[in-house]
């Protein structure tokens, strides 16, 4: 996995964010969304990242931001086809990850049949923790993902409920388009997705591996 580019800072140089939607039965059931028989997924641009320490900016167009938590998988080596068996030798670690979406937008895009780019493209769309070599995650399916907003609990869930698994989804993603070293897959968030507003303080971690903290703000329009 040589790179000029160092993987621990992939939200530097990544190309690609591609965001698995509809992963976690319970959190289809929550939508009112039927269970896919296929990975539904969507992209966000590389510039929507945010880091600890920047605020997560409620677009001027959005009245009903939310949150969902999910681990990422960063690709560390180019992956095209790549079959199921031989899908984690492409992974170089994880991060968590939170998939920040306008949801009254989300709505009126699938009313009109529209693309939900609007919904999930925004900048600062895709707060991310610290990187994870895997080495110090031995079963990324066996992992705890929580979220609170103000301390207060508002999702969690295991991993080993995601119903398409992580090789599944590479060696799928793979065979539509290449997988760049760098690039991030966002694996689908459990049930508990809500409402943030200005000023609230989202807390999401994985249990006995990391946490992170973000601060939400309004964006006026112009700005």
């Amino acid at each position: 996995m040589a790179t000029s580019k160092p993987l621990s800072r992939f939200w530097e140089w990544g190309r690609n964010i591609v965001c698995v939607g509809r992963n976690y039965a319970e959190h289809a059931k929550e939508m009112g969304s039927a269970l896919p028989a296929e990975p539904l997924f969507f992209l966000k641009p590389s510039s929507a990242y945010v880091r600890e320490g920047s605020p997560i900016v409620r677009p001027y167009y959005c009245q009903n931001l939310h949150h969902e938590v999910e681990l990422g998988v960063v690709i560390g080596k180019r992956a095209r086809a790549v079959p199921q068996d031989a899908a984690m030798e492409h992974v170089a670690g994880y991060a968590l990850c939170l998939d920040m979406t306008a949801r009254d937008t989300q709505e009126e895009c699938k009313k009109k049949g529209l693309p939900w780019t609007l919904a999930k493209g925004f900048g600062s769309s895709c707060p991310v923790s610290d990187f994870v070599p895997k080495e110090k995650i031995p079963d990324p399916h066996k992992l705890q993902i929580w979220l609170k907003v103000n301390g207060k609990l508002r999702q969690e869930g295991d991993t080993s409920s995601m119903i398409f698994s992580i090789p599944y989804l590479i060696s799928y993603i793979s065979r539509i388009f290449t997988l760049e070293e760098g690039d991030l897959i966002l694996t689908g968030s459990p049930k508990g997705v809500g409402s943030v507003e200005a000023n609230d303080e989202i807390e999401a971690g994985i249990r006995d591996v990391l946490s992170m903290k973000f601060k939400v703000a309004q964006q006026t329009r112009g700005s």
